[in-house]
């Protein structure tokens, strides 16, 4: 199995599919769907961004027990990224651990047994989620995609990734008046004014100095319209990214919104909610034993700072996690997954699969 993994996942990663490429993004998606034509497959489509939905039935279910989540987009890389190549046991190249080596896992794991479970189980292909996830599995989900549990394959190092933070982009503005620059008690400076906001947050949300499980905020940017020395600023904007953990979830507008000053205003531009999946768990638990019998040992339960598709199903109260293969380098230009976790990876979701 493992020449077939490397195989489809090297025909995968030669393909730029970056979603500033909507013809290469198809591309991709008619790569990983050979040979699974004798499934049930639906076709999505939003905005020119395609999406497909592989399940054992002749018709979709009310709900799945289980999907199968694999994203096919990748961020922008160098030429050369494209180009596969295999080195000390690890196979490198531009989406190889996020998550074009998990996806192929996933297709091919779906292709071998999905006929013989006597459950319903889907296969989602998706080609925005570097981008939001809002045209793929969102959209699927909006058009009555259902399920009890969902795993979409980001790399994890074999942890049950069940938590990860939320999002909230904010801009917040503050006015002033405009005068001389030489007068400043005939104006007054909305830069000024927009310290008072970044005091207030930089003592809320301090910089943390290691790696740490709590909300923390990014101030950045900071603008006016101002472009003179010898000008009072009258207006000033901050942009602001908030990474929220869900325990915060229900307590964070309101903490943010105490956090700006009189005569200030706040405009969310994004709001992106967390994912949480309790850690007892049914579907967590078997997933964890799937992996410990096939690695010797049970992988641990994790949080991931960053999001996944994976949210959008748990804000509409569905369980789901992040598990995926052995790697480094996600998004930078030194990505790699480790080869004999991908044939790891391949046994864990078969057993995972067969044994519900």
């Amino acid at each position: 199995m493992k020449n077939s993994i490397i195989e489809l996942t090297n025909k995968l990663i030669s393909i730029p599919s970056t979603t500033e490429s909507p013809q290469l993004l198809s591309e991709v998606l008619n790569v990983a769907k050979k040979g699974l034509e004798n499934y049930s497959v639906e076709k999505f489509s939003k905005d020119g961004i395609p999406s497909l939905l592989f399940y054992n039935t002749k018709s979709r279910p009310k709900k799945f027990k289980v999907i199968l989540d694999a994203h096919f987009d990748v961020v922008p890389g160098k030429d050369y990224q494209y180009k596969p190549y295999e080195k000390d046991g690890k196979l490198y190249g531009r989406g190889a651990f996020d998550m074009k080596a998990a996806a192929a896992v996933e297709v091919l794991v779906f292709k071998e047994i999905a006929n013989k479970l006597k459950y319903p189980v889907a296969l989602q292909l998706v080609t925005d989620e570097e981008v939001g996830g809002f045209k793929g599995a969102k959209y699927q989900l909006q058009k009555g995609v259902k399920t009890d549990f969902i795993i979409a394959g980001e790399g994890t190092n074999f942890g049950v990734n069940n938590k990860s933070k939320g999002i909230i982009w904010a801009k917040v503005k503050t006015k002033g008046k405009t005068g001389h620059g030489a007068y400043l008690w005939n104006g007054d400076n909305a830069i000024w004014k927009m310290k008072k906001f970044i005091d207030n947050i930089e003592k809320a949300f301090p910089v943390p100095k290691k790696e740490e499980w709590r909300t923390s905020l990014n101030l950045a940017k900071i603008e006016t319209t101002n472009q003179t020395f010898n000008k009072i600023p009258d207006d000033c904007i901050a942009s602001i990214d908030i990474r929220y953990i869900p325990e915060d979830a229900k307590t964070i507008q309101k903490k943010l919104k105490k956090l700006v000053p009189a005569g200030a205003e706040i405009d969310i531009m994004e709001y992106e909610p967390s994912h949480f999946t309790a850690e007892n768990d049914f579907y967590v638990n078997k997933l964890r034993q799937a992996t410990k019998k096939v690695t010797g040992k049970l992988p641990p339960v994790i949080s991931k700072h960053g999001a996944s598709d994976v949210r959008h199903y748990t804000d509409a109260g569905m369980a789901g996690v992040t598990f995926g293969p052995v790697g480094v380098g996600l998004h930078t230009d030194n990505e790699w997954v480790d080869i004999k976790s991908l044939d790891e990876y391949y046994q864990i979701l078969k057993h995972f699969l067969l044994c519900l």
